[in-house]
């Protein structure tokens, strides 16, 4: 199956034409909101406003909340802002001059994000609408907000700014007035602190036409329909038990069936390709996390630090340190290498409680972390046996088209020039050796190294990250790991990290909503359930459930007493991939009356035909 990188789907309707245009339109469109809030709340200060995935937001800081009907009327303001087509004007400003405008406009947020600005670095803000020229210094302008009729010139004096580096559109007309959209209000603290003030984020969508909003409007309420955490929910598959704590995933019975599923799954693949497995412990001393860089970089990520017997212990928010200490346990020679190493490794990071969101964002999860260490003439070959096995692994779940992204060197990272050049160079080999397209984001890669990140799209056009593949400098050099070279040196190897999941919890979220708790049989908890009419078929039924447990399937019998009816409508409800009603007839017969989901009835069939038809199913990983 040849997949589709880096182009939108036939079937995503909101494509842009121009990325970086949509970019400009949805910031300014932040501004546009900004102006409409201050328009009919002047007592609002504002914060900032960024573009966003699927739109804007801009976050205010009002002691009113703002309800439905606010936001109607701020959407019709924004309208009438857009419909009179002002100009955006970019000004370079002196500090000192802004600071003392600001301070008399007591907007004291602004204040603290201009101070923010390094000293020596430009300082612009963006207008909508123009000052007139002609006003005597400090004079107010005729009317502030003063819009015109549509179709008319706005007035002098009609204008209203923001600090901001843009970029943006040239006018607000270049926005049409029924592709955008404000969605909803949600708390937000000043800088993500919860110790600041918190404020109010009304966040926005904007689309260049009319048909893109519509059609995300619809994705969304699909999205709505298919949400993991109430799928979650309903099908019994996991839950979050805030008796226990928030981001913390308890897997029931059927939810864990399915993890065992996929566990199993990705180990398979991974022997097959050559991995050999690895169990590490979930906690380390802080020494440890010190040594790698984790405590100095990603130490707001971890939890605190626990004391046992006078030494502090730390539960890992990676698995990748216990990796190299394996690795450190003995010399290896340049014949051993590579060395693939594979582990589903729980982790534990600190996240805010306001960011957690089902599977999607959690404290604990396993990730499917491998490294790889290897001579450096191996590492482009390694990386395409990586995207290789990544490729089937996520085709074998149902995902065939992705976007890729190549993160090359920052400006602050660690190695030398030749080693940089060397791991980007493979990267790019591999890319091209697979023929996949991917856009290249200059500078963006890990202080380490750089990196392969691999967007998956689903079933109704969203993206999610999931795979990455990265090339690490650090660790080595940090843990001054060695392989003896052919003329008896001590030479240093590369290491490539890389997960294809990512996640487990997340990629699990994620299937639930690709498929809409619709499994294919492979995957499927449940993947037949035996309906029987009467008591008088239950033990016909026991015995078929017995003989299809013992060859593998996971079978169940209602046990409900209900009539058939409600006992077809429970299934429905649960998403069981093939039901099969057991009457007279069919015990007389040795038969069953077979139901799918995907095609309906399949009539009576034996035991064998049944048999036949889920195995060609579970064999092509398809659903039915």
């Amino acid at each position: 199956m040849v997949s589709q990188l880096s182009r939108p789907s036939s079937g995503d309707r909101t494509a842009p034409s121009d990325p970086q245009r949509l970019l400009r339109l949805r910031h300014t469109c932040a501004h546009v909101l900004a102006m409409a809030v201050q328009r009919l709340f002047p007592e609002t200060r504002v914060t900032i406003g960024p573009s966003t995935e699927t739109g804007f937001y801009y976050d205010f800081d009002r002691a009113i909340a703002f309800t439905p009907d606010d936001l109607t009327r701020i959407e019709a303001e924004m309208r009438q802002i857009i419909c009179a087509n002002l100009p955006i004007v970019r000004e370079t400003v002196d500090r000192d001059e802004l600071r003392a405008e600001i301070a008399q406009m007591h907007e004291t947020y602004k204040l603290e994000i201009l101070d923010g600005i390094p000293l020596g670095e430009p300082v612009t803000r963006y207008y909508i609408g123009c000052p007139d020229p002609a006003l005597p210094p400090g004079a107010e302008p005729p009317s502030l907000f003063d819009l015109p009729a549509p179709g008319e010139p706005a007035p002098a004096g009609t204008y209203w700014w923001d600090l901001c580096a843009g970029p943006h559109l040239n006018t607000t007309g270049e926005i049409h007035p029924d592709a955008f959209a404000l969605e909803s209000v949600a708390g937000a603290y000043w800088r993500g602190d919860e110790t600041k003030p918190q404020l109010q984020r009304i966040y926005g969508t904007a689309w260049e036409t009319p048909e893109q909003l519509q059609a995300y409007l619809q994705q969304k309420e699909e999205a709505k329909r298919r949400d993991h955490r109430k799928l979650g929910q309903e099908l019994d598959l996991f839950s979050i038990q805030e008796e226990a704590g928030g981001g913390l995933v308890f897997w029931h019975p059927k939810g864990a069936r399915m993890r065992l599923l996929i566990e199993d799954y990705w180990r398979n693949a991974h022997l097959a390709a050559g991995y050999d497995l690895l169990y590490t412990p979930h906690i380390a001393n802080l020494d440890l996390w010190k040594t790698s860089g984790h405590f100095e970089f990603y130490r707001d990520n971890m939890f605190d630090s626990m004391t046992i017997e006078a030494q502090q212990y730390q539960l890992r928010p990676m698995n990748c340190p216990f990796h190299v200490l394996t690795y450190q346990n003995q010399l290896h020679s340049y014949r051993e290498l590579p060395l693939r190493w594979a582990e589903l490794g729980t982790v534990y990071r600190y996240e805010r409680s306001g960011v957690l969101h089902g599977l999607m964002r959690v404290r604990g999860f396993t990730q499917d972390d491998a490294h790889v260490f290897c001579l450096p003439e191996q590492v482009s070959d390694e990386i395409l046996a990586v995207l290789n096995l990544t490729e089937q692994v996520l085709s074998d779940f149902g995902f065939t088209e992705y976007e890729v992204n190549l993160s090359t060197r920052p400006a602050k990272s660690v190695g030398t020039d030749a080693v940089w050049d060397l791991a980007t160079d493979a990267l790019i080999q591999a890319l091209d050796n697979k023929g996949w397209d991917y856009v290249t984001d200059e500078g963006g890669g890990a202080f380490y190294g750089p990196k392969i990140d691999i967007k998956i799209r689903d079933a109704i056009g969203r993206l999610w990250q999931c795979s990455t593949i990265q090339v690490d400098f650090n660790l080595p050099e940090r843990f001054d790991l060695h392989y003896v070279a052919a003329d008896g040196s001590r030479q240093r190897p590369i290491m490539i990290h890389r997960a294809i999941f990512g996640s487990l919890e997340r990629f699990f979220g994620i299937l639930v909503e690709n498929y809409a708790g619709d499994f294919p049989l492979w995957l499927a908890p449940v993947q037949l359930r035996l309906l029987p009419v009467s008591d008088g078929q239950r033990d016909y039924a026991n015995g078929v459930a017995q003989t299809l447990k013992r060859q593998g399937y996971r079978v169940e019998v209602d046990a409900s007493g209900d009539r058939l009816g409600k006992q077809i409508r429970t299934a429905e409800l649960e998403k069981i991939p093939v039901v099969a009603v057991v009457g007279k007839r069919e015990v007389e017969e040795q038969t069953l009356s077979v139901r799918t989901r995907q095609d309906g009835d399949k009539g009576v069939l034996g035991l064998t035909e049944l048999q036949g038809l889920m195995a060609q199913a579970i064999a092509y990983r398809r659903r039915v």
